[in-house]
């Protein structure tokens, strides 16, 4: 280690140097952008605090970048890469971390977390963009909780990010941050400038640190899934017209002393955890 604890790794070339001898160029197809600040890196790998002998699945880490930061936090990283032009880089990074890096050629979609690990893990990803909400929302819709996962640190487009921590009546709310805010706790943990990777995203980026917490009683992930996606499909309408279509949603508004006449931007979260819970559990198709 060097003097500031952080473990040094002079077997690696620079990231610049390892993209330009395999031709690394960034694929759009799959959402990539490279970063190479080592110093950024590291300040996203210690987001999540201590990773020393935690384990850690990242899904996207091309050149292994973000991959080297978590590494030299001592972490056990499984890393998820479907683009086979970075495994010879990726290779590289695991020879210079012997038994600290395995590298999974697949699609994160597509492949189950807990498949992977046999205890708690951190998830940790500058998510390629055309995936990143998808896989989020996967992660955090467990109807079994606590998760398996004992933190997530993501990096977003800003606006998504933006859109995950937001508060009711404000234009960024809707389905995401209810269900990122019912039983976890999320908060923007830093913003990238564009200018950061390669190539240049035409957005900000953001990365957004997310926590699991006691989840309420007596709620159904899959009912609360259905009521926000039935009010935040017509949010511009009243919930007495949106949630027409939910059966009973419309006396638990009643019951709970909701008006109608609101729209969905306007109730809290746990307004919405309240009506979830008062319609049960969902039937099954």
């Amino acid at each position: 280690m060097n003097g500031g604890g952080r473990l040094v790794t002079p077997s690696l070339p620079p990231l610049r140097e390892v993209i330009a001898r395999y031709g690394l160029s960034a694929s759009k197809a799959l959402g990539q952008n490279f970063l190479f600040d080592e110093q950024l890196l590291d300040r996203i790998a210690a987001i999540p605090g201590s990773l020393e002998g935690e384990q850690v699945m990242e899904v996207g880490p091309g050149p292994g970048g973000l991959t080297r930061a978590l590494l030299r936090t001592g972490a056990r990283v499984t890393a998820i890469e479907m683009d086979r032009r970075c495994l010879p880089a990726l290779a590289e990074v695991e020879a210079a971390f012997p038994g600290q890096l395995t590298v999974i050629e697949g699609d994160a979609m597509k492949i189950a977390p807990a498949t992977l690990f046999d205890g708690p893990y951190h998830i940790v990803a500058n998510l390629p963009y055309n995936v990143g909400t998808a896989l989020f929302t996967d992660w955090l819709s467990s109807e079994d909780w606590p998760p398996q996962w004992r933190s997530l640190t993501l990096m977003f487009q800003e606006e998504v990010a933006r859109r995950i921590v937001a508060a009711p009546n404000t234009s960024a709310y809707g389905r995401l941050p209810v269900l990122a805010q019912w039983r976890s706790r999320a908060r923007l943990a830093m913003k990238v400038h564009r200018s950061a990777f390669t190539p240049p995203p035409k957005v900000m980026s953001a990365v957004v640190h997310v926590v699991p917490d006691d989840a309420p009683e007596g709620v159904s992930m899959r009912m609360l899934e259905r009521v926000t996606e039935a009010a935040f499909g017509q949010r511009r309408k009243m919930l007495r017209q949106s949630l027409k279509g939910v059966p009973g949603a419309l006396e638990a508004l009643g019951r709970l002393g909701i008006d109608p006449q609101r729209r969905a931007e306007t109730l809290s979260v746990e307004e919405f955890v309240s009506v979830a819970r008062s319609l049960g559990q969902p039937d099954r198709p």
